[in-house]
């Protein structure tokens, strides 16, 4: 059966829908009972919802999709803009993203994603608040180091410790919310036992990047931004730039990357590999990054402990 695809654009007070079943849209507030009622009427009819990823103003909506069952597809903004240019919708409102989003679905054939695991997505929202608190420590230290006046250094002074407090509070609570998780728990302790990674990577690892283990290497470090991309055009061969992505992935495998090039033998012979043919130190550590997640892949998948990863690879074929 061909999936019907409901294109909904989600804003913080409503959602404005098309449904090409009835060719109408409509506008709802984001008010639970509403975006109940809503879920519960597409839940018989084959329907894929597709959204943008907003940041979290969809969360109200996918929990009412996920308890009717109703399955949806989130899409990039950027791509859903570029189908709208591509298709010629110049205009840009509520409604007409609405609908571009519902011919976007059609287009591509979109499939749902995963259920959502609430495991994961408590886990996931205690990682980015603890990001959250680092960038708030960073700018008071940097504002620490720049004023003069003694009574706002001793107010950010107090500000910076009581900062630190909640980040130690939130450290422990994403450990506590691990350990009661089998399979975050399972996950977490695999990906420690590999160079580089310590509790904080993993935590980002096992909340940020759900694919591990379940699909190719490839769309794996695209998914996480170290894949490197062409910029090729007629007989110019441009250099090869990674973007799009997952940023906090990438940040935290390029940490993990930095530290296991100088504690694995197969990373490290790679990493000098590199250094002899002259490579930006940047790019290195990159490349560096993209091989440690391939073969965290291959660890996750296997269900083998990291050591056997790389003693395959030392071992001749």
């Amino acid at each position: 059966m061909t999936d019907t695809y409901v294109g909904v654009d989600v804003s913080r007070a409503w959602i404005d829908t098309f449904c090409p079943l009835t060719n109408q849209h409509q506008r709802l507030t984001m008010d639970p009972a509403i975006l109940d009622t809503f879920a519960a009427g597409l839940s018989s009819k084959g329907v894929v919802v597709v959204l943008e990823a907003t940041g979290g103003c969809e969360r109200a909506l996918l929990h009412a999709l996920t308890i009717h069952k109703v399955g949806y597809a989130r899409v990039n903004p950027r791509q859903a803009r570029e189908f709208a240019r591509a298709t010629g919708r110049l205009a840009k409102t509520d409604a007409v993203d609405a609908r571009m989003l519902a011919d976007m679905g059609a287009k591509f054939a979109l499939k749902a994603d995963d259920p959502i695991d609430p495991q994961r997505a408590r886990l996931a929202d205690l990682v980015a608040r603890r990001e959250a608190l680092i960038g708030y420590i960073t700018k008071e230290k940097q504002r620490l180091g720049t004023t003069v006046d003694l009574f706002i250094k001793d107010d950010i002074a107090t500000t910076l410790t009581f900062l630190k407090t909640r980040l130690a509070a939130l450290t422990k609570e994403i450990a506590v919310h691990i350990k009661s998780a089998t399979q975050l728990a399972k996950l977490d302790a695999a990906l420690q036992s590999a160079p580089g990674i310590g509790p904080v990577v993993a935590a980002t690892l096992v909340a940020g990047l759900p694919e591990i283990g379940t699909t190719n290497r490839r769309a794996l470090a695209s998914l996480a931004g170290l894949a490197p991309h062409a910029c090729d055009s007629g007989i110019r061969r441009g250099s090869r730039h990674i973007w799009g992505g997952r940023a906090q992935i990438r940040r935290a495998l390029y940490l993990a990357a930095f530290i296991a090039r100088s504690r694995d033998p197969v990373l490290k012979e790679f990493r000098t590999k590199l250094s002899n043919q002259q490579r930006p130190f940047k790019a290195i550590i990159i490349a560096v990054a993209r091989k440690l997640l391939t073969h965290l892949n291959a660890m996750i998948r296997s269900g083998q402990p990291w050591s056997n990863q790389i003693n395959a690879e030392l071992t001749p074929a």
